[in-house]
């Protein structure tokens, strides 16, 4: 074997040891201090906004793992350039780990909330990769054997077995980390969550609501399937025992509530459509859910916001970021501070113990997960996380309508066709879809019923398809009679708009 090869071997080989021991003492020190969470994190918040948006295009609710499947690839060439370097002067090798492990410090110290003990695991992970590449790099085989001898093969042999060992027990002390993490999660704590009867119960979802129709997007949105963006690689475990809410800034009445003081209070339950404002059109980056929880206003009103208190900023566990207009929170929407998603108490994932609701706003201005933190400040004074990197810091959620059904590209028979989808606008209402072939006239499609101007709603059209390649286009009307614009615009600053075709070959 070349020893640029054996070295190149070696330093993955030690990499997989840093990346697997810090994983395992992670489980101690925070799972956001592991070196690849620490770098990815890093990453998430100083990534251009083009590439950002570029991965929730490609990989949305999935953007995550691109990420870290990306940052181990980066740091599996790195650590062989390491060993490369390495078989030619072992200080070189050694200097390098030293590097990787800096850099894990760096990003670890660098996290929302991290302490002294952050830097732990990848102190001790690199200390450890330097001495397992020192004795791979050091196993050198005989001096000169034949090529093809037994000498050669055997210590290929053996350099091999070693590395696949090394890598197979860093291997199982990552995933070992991750396991004891899990046990150590707060999975046990949401289950013995009881949720409290809501005092204002959501209306019941009227008949016709859901059209029943394959590939329409039903009009609740399980839990399982709801979609989730947000910054953290690692989702924060809170402890319900030990939540609190501090609504301070610039206020008369600080207040701090702890979890089963905010179960006390008469809850609230309301279906509400929430939206992330990196939807495409035609994207599926919005759902529909019934939210339990404590209405916003009233605890605004009990802390008495200072006049020119603008814009509530909502703080997360992670140290994520959103700020509200404090006036759209008590217009006598239904703002909540929410505990339960469709009956059960939030998903882990989508922000347990509690997070806030707000409808008509895009989820980054408003839809504040894990939420610890109310501060009552000012535009003028504070921007929240997204704003210097480039979004609006207002952003109400825009009129969009989908065709869900026929999927683009798809080949149809001639006929009679069910054309449908979903539209929203949300805490304005939808009072018309259209939809035309080919450019033609707007047909005006049949709307389901809905439970309220915050949720989408359904809708359908009967279309008496004939041979041939046709495109189908959508718009929606909102209840203020404003026609959703036709201009394609990308996401960034404060949504897409543009209607959503899909092209159809008929046969």
């Amino acid at each position: 074997m070349r020893n640029g090869l054996r070295g190149a071997l070696a330093g993955i080989a030690a990499a997989a040891v840093a990346l697997g021991l810090a994983e395992f003492v992670a489980v101690f020190t925070g799972a956001r201090s592991a070196p690849l969470v620490a770098v990815g994190g890093v990453v998430v918040d100083h990534a251009p906004e083009p590439l950002k948006q570029f991965a929730i295009d490609v990989f949305g609710i999935y953007d995550k793992v691109a990420l870290l499947v990306g940052t181990l690839v980066l740091l599996a060439a790195f650590a062989a350039l390491i060993g490369w370097l390495a078989v030619r002067n072992i200080w070189a090798g050694v200097v390098g780990i030293a590097l990787f492990g800096i850099i894990g410090v760096a990003a670890a110290l660098t996290r929302p909330g991290a302490g002294p003990s952050a830097a732990v695991p990848s102190l001790l992970g690199a200390a450890v990769a330097g001495v397992v590449l020192w004795r791979l790099v050091a196993r050198r085989p005989a001096p000169a054997p034949e090529p093809g001898s037994a000498t050669g093969r055997d210590d290929r042999r053996r350099f091999l077995t070693t590395v696949a060992v090394v890598v197979g027990a860093a291997a199982a002390a990552g995933l070992g980390g991750r396991f004891l993490a899990t046990r150590r999660s707060v999975n046990e704590a949401r289950k013995a969550v009881r949720l409290p009867v809501p005092a204002s119960p959501a209306p019941a979802v009227p008949a016709g609501s859901d059209l029943d129709i394959r590939r329409l997007a039903s009009y609740v949105t399980p839990n399982r399937t709801f979609y989730r963006i947000d910054t953290a690689l690692v989702l924060p475990q809170v402890d319900p025992a030990s939540w609190t809410l501090k609504i301070h800034g610039r206020v008369r009445n600080p207040i701090t509530i702890t979890f089963d003081e905010l179960l006390a209070r008469p809850m609230v339950e309301r279906y509400v459509t929430l939206a992330c404002v990196s939807n495409e059109v035609g994207g599926d980056l919005v759902g529909n859910a019934r939210w339990l929880g404590v209405p916003v206003k009233e605890l605004l009103d009990e802390a008495q916001p200072f006049e020119g208190a603008d814009q509530v900023v909502g703080r997360s566990a992670d140290g994520w970021t959103c700020g509200t207009p404090t006036a759209l929170l008590r217009d006598g929407r239904d703002a909540l501070i929410a505990v339960g998603m469709n009956g059960e108490p939030l998903p882990v994932k989508h922000g347990f113990p509690v997070r806030m609701v707000v409808p008509g706003l895009y989820g980054y201005v408003s839809a504040c997960k894990w939420i610890v933190e109310l501060e009552l400040t000012s535009f003028a004074d504070f921007d929240a996380y997204w704003v210097p990197r480039g979004w609006a810091a207002q952003a109400p959620i825009k009129t969009q309508s989908r065709i869900d059904t026929p999927r683009s590209g798809g080949k149809l028979t001639a006929g009679p066709v069910t054309v449908a989808g979903v539209a929203w606008a949300q805490h304005r209402g939808v009072a018309k879809v259209e939809v035309r072939v080919d450019g033609g006239p707007w047909r005006e499609a049949t709307l389901a019923r809905s439970v309220s101007i915050d949720t989408w709603v359904q809708w359908m059209w009967r279309w008496d398809a004939t041979p041939g390649e046709h495109r189908l286009q959508v718009r929606a009307t909102d209840a203020t009679g404003a026609v959703q614009p036709e201009q394609r615009r990308p996401p960034t600053p404060d949504g897409a708009t543009g209607w959503h075709s899909v092209g159809v070959e008929v046969g």
